[in-house]
């Protein structure tokens, strides 16, 4: 390949760097293993991957041997993938870092291909499309080592936001010790506060730049999802997206949501089968969460107990009224601690995590008489600065990660 050409890309490379600022950075990077040859790093459009790679590419150690390539430029209309590796690594480079993976035709083949012939390169690469990498990733499954990027937590917010640092917090920890991380936060500032706005705004760094198009731009990612990524899926057709939209503005409504295969099929037009599979396609497309009965069923296809959007941000850029609070806050609480626990559905309660603690979620009137008896139970209480043996703040448990 021509030098002006792999000097050009090596230039875009740099100025993107280089305006990266290295001020903030999301908790994955902190966590991935960089020493490993083949890194995948998924997650939501608008989340942060772009800038995760190029902060990576600044502090690494071999700097002055990488280069940040997106695949959806047009230089890779006219060269493939492999051969601009190739290209750069006879010039010396060995870090290559990968953005926008699904738009390029046949990518997981050209990756395995290049980790399996060079030994001596380090590929790292983000895609935003879920549903094409779910696809793709078994190709990869004995190569690559896979990393999920979600939106920003409550903590990361405040970062983010030039409120307040703190570090994370376990589980463990925020049970045992919650009131004096309240007491430490609640020093500095009033969270309750600044947790309102994250609800609305947060959970998408979008607020950094203009808080106010917030809304239209989280509409415009949902869109971007339905009318792109969801086409992917067996060459879906319009009319399955429209159907697949109408599903998503039921959930949007009635947060959590109660699923009645029956009243869906009427008001949607489709069969159960098909509910089951457009309602996985959402959450592998992360824009909805199922949560499913503790007590796995062992026939036929299981039916999840309630559905949440994936995170409040949503519950107020696509409900058609003001979203139910209650809905909203079980949202949140599900949404930060799934990133790092399992969730199931409890017989007494709102969640189960870890098949261990059951918590219920609601305002600061919560009692505990629905889990009273139920060993390691908590309640996550909305609207209270600090909380009490086993009732706890439940804007805390936006600092698991």
């Amino acid at each position: 390949m021509d030098t002006h050409i792999l000097m050009k890309l090596q230039q875009q490379s740099d100025l993107l760097a280089g305006k990266t600022a290295p001020a903030h950075r999301r908790f994955l990077i902190d966590e991935i293993a960089w020493s490993w040859r083949c890194i995948g790093i998924k997650g939501p459009r608008g989340v942060g991957k772009t800038t995760l790679l190029l902060q990576q590419l600044k502090r690494s150690a071999a700097v002055g041997k990488s280069v940040y390539l997106s695949l959806d430029d047009l230089h890779f209309k006219r060269f493939s993938l492999r051969q601009t590796v190739e290209s750069f690594r006879l010039n010396g480079l060995t870090h290559f870092y990968l953005d926008e993976v699904h738009k390029y035709p046949g990518w997981s083949q050209e990756i395995k291909n290049l980790y399996d012939f060079y030994s001596d390169i380090h590929l790292i690469f983000t895609g935003s499309s879920l549903i094409e990498l779910h696809r793709q990733e078994v190709d990869l499954s004995r190569r690559a080592v896979m990393y999920d990027l979600p939106g920003l937590s409550f903590r990361e917010y405040l970062s983010f936001s030039n409120i307040i640092d703190s570090k994370s917090i376990t589980l463990k920890e925020l049970l045992a010790e919650h009131r004096s991380f309240a007491a430490d936060i609640t020093q500095a500032i009033r969270p309750i506060e600044y947790f309102r706005k994250y609800l609305r705004e947060g959970y998408y760094p979008f607020f950094l730049e203009d808080p106010q198009l917030t809304a239209i731009r989280i509409r415009q990612v949902v869109n971007l999802i339905l009318h792109l990524d969801l086409t992917s899926m067996d060459g879906a057709p319009a009319v399955q997206i429209q159907k697949i939209g109408r599903l998503l503005q039921l959930v949007a409504d009635s947060t959590p949501f109660k699923p009645n295969f029956a009243n869906i099929a009427r008001s949607v037009g489709i069969d159960r089968d098909t509910i089951a599979r457009y309602l996985s396609h959402l959450q592998r497309a992360q824009l909805v969460f199922m949560i499913y009965s503790e007590i796995q069923s062992m026939s036929g296809l299981q039916r999840p107990e309630k559905v949440y959007l994936d995170n409040p941000n949503l519950c107020y850029a696509l409900s058609s009224a003001q979203p139910d609070e209650g809905g909203v806050r079980e949202t949140f609480f599900q949404n930060q601690v799934r990133t790092k626990h399992r969730l199931t559905y409890p017989s007494n309660g709102d969640f189960l995590v870890d098949d261990r603690y059951t918590f219920e979620v609601g305002g600061k009137g919560k009692n505990k008489r629905q889990i009273a008896h139920v060993p390691d139970s908590f309640l996550a209480v909305d609207d209270i600065e600090s909380g009490a043996g086993q009732h706890i703040p439940l804007w805390l448990f936006g600092f698991l990660y």
